[in-house]
Formats: structure tokens, sequence, C-alpha cells
């Protein structure tokens, strides 16, 4: 029982084997989510490129990217922040301790509830949209036309939240049978879906941001598409299974309603950035929003990877009781995140003028539009290691299936951010709500990580506090690199886009290559494992051949 396992301490632990091989199955898997998700943000950029071109940064683009981010907020507060993290330990659990088919079972139950559920809220949100606009962004009903666009297009995308959702659940079951592949490169559908929609549908409407919503809607379909043949492989009946009353659904309903606001607070901030953004000039939401995008590249590719490929395993852990490798794994990846997100750190604030000018400054978005994008971008990355951590941490909190700490903490993060935001956004504008953003997930990390303490034991020991002082001497080497290389190859920001794009390649190539060089010389133990995993990989298939 859950109440069981919050109630175990680190002296309870069951005998704990060698971490070994589970670490090498979280890496691994981080690696195939981190590549699905690479491929995955590489299209985004090439549609946020595309998008920046045609429209740029203003009335319509607002208008857009406010009606796109309320089905994406309620994504993760419906199906990834709520319930596939209260469904992964609970279908776990049942793995584990129960025939196969019961499991599977649970899961088509699971998939017909949470289709009745979302069918309803889409037709909610749809009728509600024009006081959710109103709500959500109020300064849109003062520019004339804005906010009725902004209803329009929330309505227009609204059912993209059936779709997705219904994805996010996928994801959840897949990953719990230890595939991570197909849920991860589902975006990758969406991104093209809104590139052909662009080039294709555009000169179709007489708005034609609106080409952009309808790329959204068939991006959602595809998504969903993809999953099925691999739901059908496990053996996940897709057939309509109407027994609500399934202890499993029972118990992943408690633990989803705390986690509706907990497990999404990171985009609960950007969402209220969203709203103060809407209340300062005319391209504050577009800056923000590319800003964040920039962002999620890293997060994306290695630490929302690895909070994805970790949570079957600490479920698997916590259901076994064995505590002490709960500590390590909790370790092990949370070193693996920060092994990517701090030379990350420091690049970004080194390049982001050169990124943004790079990615989006052409068309309509112009010279003004990247500096003010790279100011939001620099304090969205000072808290990029908190944006990563998060997920590990309160991973480690639903693998005990306790979601009412993070809740709680969350809460006290939400209203350290409104608090920040409201301080600092008149006199930073946009770049305020960024800092405010980064300065509450911080917060919501620190707290939730004294907590895990009480309730595991310590999992920050000596060798992880050694090998994070090591990875931020390579990091920071890795950015004197960078400098010497602006200037042998000075940044002329209105120069043209080939040697704009020859200088910003120069120092991402030189920059990886000398962090991993000054993380082998300062012998960081995240770069030996690497190494070793990679040797035995060579090995293996050097043998086979």
């Amino acid at each position: 029982p859950a109440k069981g396992i919050h109630s175990l301490s680190h002296s309870m632990d069951k005998p704990t084997t060698d971490p070994t091989k589970e670490h090498v199955r979280i890496a691994r898997a981080a690696g195939v989510v981190g590549f699905a998700t690479f491929l995955s943000r590489i299209f985004g950029f090439l549609r946020d490129m595309v998008v920046a071109g045609f429209f740029g940064a203003g009335i319509a683009t607002d208008a857009f990217f406010v009606a796109f981010r309320i089905p994406n907020l309620l994504r993760r507060l419906l199906a990834e922040g709520a319930l596939t993290i209260a469904f992964v330990p609970v279908f776990t659990e049942y793995l584990k301790t129960r025939p196969k088919k019961d499991a599977l079972a649970f899961a088509g139950i699971a998939f017909t509830l949470l289709s009745i559920v979302l069918v309803a809220v889409t037709l909610a949100g749809i009728l509600l949209s024009p006081w959710i606009v109103r709500l959500i962004a109020p300064g849109f009903t003062e520019v004339a036309g804005q906010y009725d666009l902004a209803v329009f297009l929330t309505r227009l995308m609204f059912p993209y939240i059936f779709f997705v959702s219904l994805v996010a659940l996928a994801m959840g079951i897949l990953n719990s049978l230890r595939h991570f592949a197909a849920p991860a490169l589902a975006p990758v559908a969406l991104n093209l879906s809104m590139i052909f929609s662009v080039f294709f549908l555009a000169r179709f409407f007489r708005e034609p941001i609106v080409a952009l919503a309808v790329g959204v809607l068939a991006g959602g379909f595809l998504q969903l598409v993809m999953q099925i043949p691999f739901l059908l492989k496990f053996g996940i009946p897709l057939r309509p299974d109407f027994h609500f009353r399934h202890p499993g659904v029972r118990k992943v309903g408690l633990l989803m309603l705390p986690a509706v606001f907990g497990a999404a607070v990171y985009q609960i901030n950007i969402f209220v950035g969203t709203l103060l953004a809407s209340l300062l000039p005319s391209g504050s939401v577009s800056y923000l929003y590319y800003a964040d995008r920039i962002v999620e590249l890293p997060l994306g590719i290695f630490g929302i990877a690895v909070g994805t490929a970790v949570l079957p395993s600490l479920s698997a852990h916590a259901a076994d009781g064995a505590f002490d490798e709960l500590r390590k794994t909790v370790s092990f990846s949370t070193r693996l995140i920060l092994f990517v997100t701090l030379p990350a750190t420091v690049a970004l604030v080194l390049l982001r003028v050169p990124i943004i000018s790079v990615l989006f400054q052409r068309g309509e978005f112009d010279l003004s539009s990247t500096l003010a994008t790279a100011d939001a971008l620099l304090y969205y990355t000072l808290g990029l290691w908190a944006f990563s951590v998060i997920r590990v941490v309160v991973s480690a909190f639903y693998s005990l299936q306790d979601t009412k700490t993070p809740v709680k903490v969350a809460f006290l993060a939400f209203l350290v951010n409104v608090a920040v935001s409201v301080a600092l956004m008149f006199p930073m504008k946009h770049s305020g709500l960024a800092l405010a953003t980064s300065v509450s997930t911080a917060v919501n990390v620190g707290v939730l990580a004294i907590i895990l303490k009480k309730r595991i034991g310590p999992f920050f020991d000596a060798p992880f506090y050694r090998s994070l002082l090591r990875m931020s001497l390579a990091a920071l080497a890795m950015g004197a690199v960078i400098v010497l290389w602006g200037a042998v190859a000075p940044w002329d920001l209105s120069g043209r886009i080939a040697g704009r794009l020859f200088h910003l390649a120069g120092a991402v190539v030189l920059g990886g290559v000398s962090f991993f060089v000054f993380a082998h010389l300062f012998r960081c133990d995240e770069m030996i494992f690497l190494v070793k995993n990679v040797k035995r990989k060579l090995g293996r298939t050097g043998g086979g051949a």
C-alpha cells in the first residue's frame, strides 16, 4: 500500500544489488528519448523559423501562441502532468505483482475513461473559450481584433487536447513496458503538419494564421495514429471497456487529483508569464515563447528524457521497497542531467544573441525582436538546471505514490512566481517574467529535495558534490574556449547570415568538443560512465561482426 511505502525509512531497505545494470538501462532509455526528442526539436525549430519568418512577432502571433498554449497547458495538467505520472507507478506495480493480462486490461480501461473525460473537456473548452481567453490574456481586449482572433483560434484548436492527451497516456503505458521511441517521436508529426500548413494552406484563409491552427489539429491526430501499432503490439486492448470500478482506476484517480496542479508547476509559471506579458508592449508574448523554445532544446533532449526514462525505474524500486537503489537512481539521474545542463547553461548565456539571430532573424522578425528575445533567453537559462532536475525529484515522489507533497510545494513556488513576476514585470518588462519563472522553479526544487531527503535518506552524498564540482569546472573551461573563439571570429550582429552561421557553428562545435575534453581531463564520473558504455556497445557490435 502507498501509505506503507511512505512510512518506510532508509533503515528498512531490502538488500540492494549492483545498480550498474539499472543505470545502463536508464542511460540507454534516456538516449533513445533524447535522440527522438532531438529530431522533434530540430523540426520544431524549423517550424518556429517558418512561423517567425512568415508571421513575425505581433498581434496575430501573440493570439495564436496564447490559443495554442491553452490546450497545451491542459495536456500537461490532465495527461502528462497528472494522469501519466499517477498511472505509471500504479501500472508498474500491476506489472510486477499481478498477471500481465490484468495489467493490460487496466490500461484498456484507462484509455476508455480518459477518452470520455477528454470529450467532455473539449466541448466545455469550446463553449468557454471567450472567458478563458479573457482570463488568460486580459490585455488582448485593448487591441482591436486580437481578442476575437484568439477566441476563434482557441475554439478551433481545443480538440487538439483530445488527441494529444491520449498520446500522453500511450506514452505512460509504452514507457512502463520500456518502449520509449514511438512516443518521443510523435511531436515530429505535429511540427511537420504545422510547417505544411504554412506553406500550402495559409493562402486559402483570409487570416493566414488560421492555417497554423488547422496544422495543429492534423498534427494531434497523426501523433495518436503513430502510437496505435505499438499499443497493439504489446497487447493493449483498444476496444471500449467500461469497468470503471476497477481498483487501479480508483487508485490512479486518488493520486491524480492533487497532481493536477503540482506536476506542471513549470508550465503554470510560463502560463502566468503569458498572462502578465499580455499587459506589456506588443510582442512580449512572442519573445517569451521563442526564448522558451530555445531553452526546451537541452531541456527536452536530456532533462525531460532522463525524467521520462527514470520514472519506471523509480517506480519499480519503490514497489520492491529497494530504497537504497532508489536513492542511487535519484543521484545518478540528477548527475546525468547536470552533466548536460551545466555546459548548456554556459553556452546559452554566451551565445544567446547569435542563436536567436541565426534561427529567427529574417522576414518580419527584425533586429529588435532578436535582442528582446535574447534578453528573455538569458533569464530562462539561469533556471535551466532547475527545470531539468525538477523532473527527477518530482518523479521520486510519484514513484512513492505521493502526489500531495509536490502539490503543496508547487503552490508555494506558484506564489513565489506571482510575487516576483509582479515585482519585476514593469522595471524589466518580459525579462522579469522569465527570471521569475527561473526563481520559482529553483525554490520548488530546493524545498522538494529537502523533504525527499527526510523521506528516503541522503541521496546527494560526497561523490555527488565532487562530481558536481568537476563538471562545473569543465563547463567554465568550455565557456573560456567560446569566449576565445569570439575573439578569433568576432560576432557581427548586422552581418550576412553566412557569417553569423559560421560564428555560431564554430562556437557550438568548439564548445562541445572542449567540454568533453575537459570532462575527461577532470575525470568526471559521468564522462567515464558514458565512455565505458560506448566502448561496451562498440565491443558487442564488433564481436557480432
